[in-house]
């Protein structure tokens, strides 16, 4: 199936960031260049034509102060590609290079932002607490995996009951496949995926039907294949702090301003010239920065200062609750909202029965369980034994919609060995229950693309290297699962599947024809009835609950959290997820929003039992 990009109207406008780095097309014509190279005396442009394939002119940039080679020419234009060659002859791409036609070793592209006319003038965005929000790989979320193709399915998504589509990373990254956390030019849009104007038009479409787009951001390590910024900028990066990745980014020491004012912009970036309408930002618990003011603290006021309205969503396992403190007003601070791992731990445990690893601090805890429904963090200043320490701060005062539940996401899943989902390894009765609590919970839920019609596609992990470093990408997948007691035997761990195959990558694309399947119809029945109750009953009295709720451990996997609305009542929630019937169950009080099986005060309670209400004061 082949999609046209929407085409522009007359009457639409146009989105571009000025920015300090970088190829900027300047109004009286010509081409600005600008690149932070303090490792080199002397940088030389390598000019392709626009419009003759094969010439090429060298063009030497002016040496200015702190490190900076700028130099502005006439001889470039909109559709030049060009690199830069340092003094040993090493040609390199652009690192804030809108395009990269040629991967991420070839040449970058000038981009003229202008060209692209919007037609979403009228769009506002929406509220934060409107989100129900999907995760999707752009290159295995449909058949052809390109931006231009996703939009064939936006109506689904519509139907279905989400308001705001966030997509994994697309900054440049090396091959034809990955996760999207191995980019290296994190201002390009990959063109495996289409150009610039396709992400636009996209984002477009989706405006046009009322959805949101996030897009996930990586600061805190640059991909192992293509990252050329060490060679010409050796201060980008510093040995004082070691990450998973190597050694971490130059955000607090000596020379440091440079590199945080070309991540910031990164994210104003995307905000601006793509008409985002928001960011999740990967693993800051891994952006590590000593100095007086935290790149998280910065990043935020600059979004803030640019965009009040943008949503910024933290993954952070220290659950920092001081991150998401609301202003007199209600509205966030810093950042809106963070990825919820203890609600994913606990509900996956509850179904699963799995203990190893991390999901052996949630395994029969139901005090555990509950805390994470009512406030949000399960941990928060306890001690986690998986990592030897405590882990979170109190997030009882924050409101409900500060946190964003899921029960898979790319992480959860991907991370399994063989990638399998939740519809793989648990029942269907239990699948239920957990889908019922967190899709009505006043947190903001998270689909991952395919959850809706009980997809058994796997989504293992994938990429594209090659050479060494394909090799040690495989071996160190397969050596990651030795110490669990399950991989012990290295046959069994000779059928993890190969991160570099392209068969592991085709396996994890959706298969669309499933939803002419029954029973993945009832599934997405199931699913579109529940955020039809959401939208309908529960996102209109999320304004209304200002923080936290109580809770009450009835039995082991039984709980009843309460929520108190400003104007009095209150949501409640009561569940048995487990598979284990409990006797003398209350019957419901208030308004019943939603029940999954039966309980009153004559008969036991079922498992995986659900029940939602809701108790109005009286006027």
């Amino acid at each position: 199936m082949t999609i046209k990009a929407v085409p522009p109207v007359l009457e639409g406008s146009r989105k571009r960031h000025r920015m300090p780095h970088g190829a900027e097309l300047q109004p009286d014509g010509g081409v600005r260049f600008r690149l932070w190279a303090p490792g080199c005396e002397r940088v030389v442009i390598a000019l392709q034509a626009a419009d003759a394939a094969g010439s090429e002119q060298t063009l030497t940039m002016v040496a200015a102060a702190d490190g900076w080679h700028e130099l502005t020419t006439r001889a470039a234009a909109a559709g030049s590609r060009y690199q830069f060659m340092l003094p040993d002859g090493l040609r390199v791409p652009d690192p804030a290079s809108r395009f990269q036609p040629c991967d991420v070793h070839g040449p970058s592209e000038v981009i003229d932002a202008d060209e692209y006319v919007w037609a979403d003038a009228a769009w506002n965005g929406r509220a934060w607490h409107e989100a129900v929000v999907y995760e999707l790989h752009v290159g295995t979320f449909t058949p052809e995996g390109t931006f231009l193709a996703a939009i064939g399915r936006l109506d689904h998504l519509v139907a279905l009951g989400i308001t705001a589509v966030e997509l994994m990373p697309i900054a440049d990254f090396p091959g034809s496949r990955n996760w999207g956390y191995d980019g290296v030019l994190c201002y390009a849009p990959d063109s495996v995926y289409g150009r610039p104007e396709d992400l636009k038009a996209l984002v477009d479409a989706a405006h046009a039907r009322g959805l949101m787009v996030m897009l996930d951001v990586v600061y805190n390590h640059f991909g192992p294949d293509g990252n050329y910024l060490p060679v010409y900028a050796p201060t980008f990066f510093t040995d004082r702090h070691k990450t998973p990745w190597g050694a971490g980014i130059n955000y607090d020491g000596a020379h440091s301003k440079p590199v945080r004012e070309f991540v910031i912009h990164n994210a104003l970036y995307w905000l601006e010239e793509y008409g985002l309408d928001g960011l999740r930002l990967d693993a800051v618990h891994a952006i590590l920065d000593d100095g007086s003011r935290h790149l998280l603290d910065e990043l935020a006021q600059r979004v803030r200062e640019y965009r009040p309205g943008a949503h910024l969503v933290l993954e952070n396992e220290e659950n920092q609750s001081r991150r998401l403190v609301r202003t007199a007003n209600g509205a966030p601070g810093q950042y809106t909202a963070q990825w919820n791992d203890d609600m994913h731990h606990v509900l996956h445990v509850a179904v699963t029965g799995e203990r190893t690893g991390y999901y052996a601090d949630y395994v029969d805890d139901t005090p555990t369980l509950a805390r994470a429904l009512a406030e949000g963090f399960a941990f928060q200043g306890q001690l986690m034994e998986f990592r030897g320490e405590p882990r979170g701060e109190p997030s009882g005062l924050l409101p409900p919609v500060a946190f964003v539940a899921f029960i898979q996401n790319h992480d959860q899943i991907g991370n399994r060995a063989f990638g399998e989902r939740l519809a793989s390894i648990a029942s269907s009765d239990a699948l239920r229950a957990i889908a019922s609590v967190y899709l009505l919970l006043p947190q903001v839920p998270m689909l991952f693309m395919g959850e809706e019609w009980g997809s058994t596609r796997p989504f293992p992990f994938f990429c594209d290297f090659s050479g060494d470093l394909a090799e040690a990408v495989r071996h160190g997948r397969r050596q990651e699962f030795a110490r669990f007691p399950e991989f012990q035997d290295e046959a069994l761990r000779e059928r993890i599947p190969d991160p570099l195959a392209a068969s592991t990558f085709e396996s994890a694309k959706l298969d669309w024809r499933d939803l002419d399947r029954p029973e993945h119809g009832e599934w997405l029945d199931f699913y579109k009835k529940l955020l039809a109750i959401r939208h309908s009953s529960v996102v209109p009295m999320l304004a209304s609950i200002r923080q936290g709720g109580t809770y009450e451990v009835r039995g082991a996997g039984v709980v009843a959290v309460r929520w108190q609305l400003s104007g009095g009542g209150q949501l409640m929630l009561e569940a048995n997820l487990s598979s284990v019937s409990v006797a003398g169950f209350p019957a419901a009080t208030g308004r019943v929003l939603w029940q999954l099986g039966r309980a009153d005060d004559t008969q036991p309670c079922g498992a995986w039992f659900v029940r939602w209400s809701i108790t109005e004061s009286p006027r």
